[in-house]
C-alpha cells in the first residue's frame, strides 16, 4: 500500500498550535527544583536508549507520525517506552509502547496478538534508528529489537492539531514494507537527524527477524480490518 499524500503530510509540519498556557510561576519552579534534589526518579533514570520510528493509526495508514521512544530495558524479554513527538525539551508526551520478545508474544491469546506489531521491517528497512549513536553500537540494540513485537497506544493526536490530549487512546501500528512510509515525513526526519534510511538498510542486511518469522496475527491491519478503540457508556457494577 503506497502512502504519498493525505493527512500524513500534515504530520511533517511540527508547528502544531501551542498549548493554552500561562508562564510558569517562580514559586512553582522553586518547588520543582527542591523536589528534584530531594526525590528519587528511579523509573525515569532506568531509561537506557532513544529510538526514533514512525507509527500510524491502526485504522488509518495515512495518519503517520514521528515517534521518539525513550525505553527502559525492564528485563531481557521486555522493554517499556514513553513516546514523545520530538526529542526537544518541550516535546509532547504522546503515548507508550511495550516491547516484548518472541517468546512472550507466543504466550498471548490470539485476540491479544492482533493488537501487536512486528519490528522486523522497521529495523531491516532502516527506518528505526537511534539518533546520534554510532552504527556499530546501534546494531547490537537493533539485532534484539528486530525479533520483538510492540503494543503501542497514543493519547495525544497532535497530527490533527489537537492542543491537548483529546478523546480515547488510539492503537497504533508500524510500517512493514517498502512504499508504506509517507515520503515527505521520511525525508523530513532524514534531513533533521542527518540519517539515510537507504544506507541504514544496507548496513543491516544481515539482521534477522523473529526466529519463527513474523506471526500472521501481528500487524492485524494487513487483513484489511482496522482496529479503533472507542469509549462507550456502561452501567457501573
Amino acid at each position: 500500500m503506497d502512502v504519498t499524500a493525505g493527512p500524513a503530510a500534515a504530520a511533517v509540519v511540527r508547528g502544531v498550535a501551542p498549548l493554552p498556557r500561562e508562564p510558569t510561576q517562580t514559586s512553582t519552579m522553586l518547588v520543582e527544583k527542591a523536589a528534584a534534589v530531594l526525590q528519587s526518579f528511579k523509573p525515569i533514570n532506568r531509561i537506557h536508549c532513544h529510538l526514533c520510528a514512525f507509527h500510524f493509526y491502526a485504522y488509518d495508514m495515512s495518519r503517520q507520525v514521528e515517534a521518539h521512544h525513550y525505553c527502559t530495558h525492564y528485563n531481557q524479554d521486555m522493554r517499556q517506552c514513553v513516546i514523545f513527538d520530538s526529542p526537544e525539551a518541550d516535546a509532547r508526551l504522546i503515548g507508550v509502547e511495550y516491547i516484548i520478545s518472541e517468546k512472550l508474544f507466543d504466550t498471548l491469546f490470539d485476540e491479544e496478538k492482533k493488537l501487536w506489531h512486528s519490528h522486523d521491517y522497521e529495523v531491516k528497512g532502516g527506518i528505526l534508528f537511534m539518533p546520534r549513536v554510532p552504527k556499530a553500537l546501534e546494531q547490537k540494540e537493533l539485532e534484539e529489537i528486530a525479533k520483538t513485537y510492540g503494543k503501542v497506544f497514543h493519547f495525544w493526536h497532535f497530527d490533527k492539531g489537537d492542543t491537548l490530549p483529546i478523546g480515547p487512546p488510539q492503537l497504533m501500528m508500524a510500517i512493514t514494507a517498502d512504499g508504506q512510509l509517507n515520503p515527505e515525513l521520511a525525508a523530513d526526519v532524514e534531513r533533521r537527524f542527518k540519517v539515510s534510511f537507504k544506507e541504514n538498510a544496507k548496513y543491516r542486511k544481515d539482521i534477522q527477524g523473529p526466529d519463527k518469522g513474523v506471526h500472521p496475527l501481528a500487524n492485524y491491519w494487513r487483513t484489511g480490518k482496522g482496529l479503533a478503540p472507542v469509549l462507550r457508556e456502561v452501567d457501573i457494577a
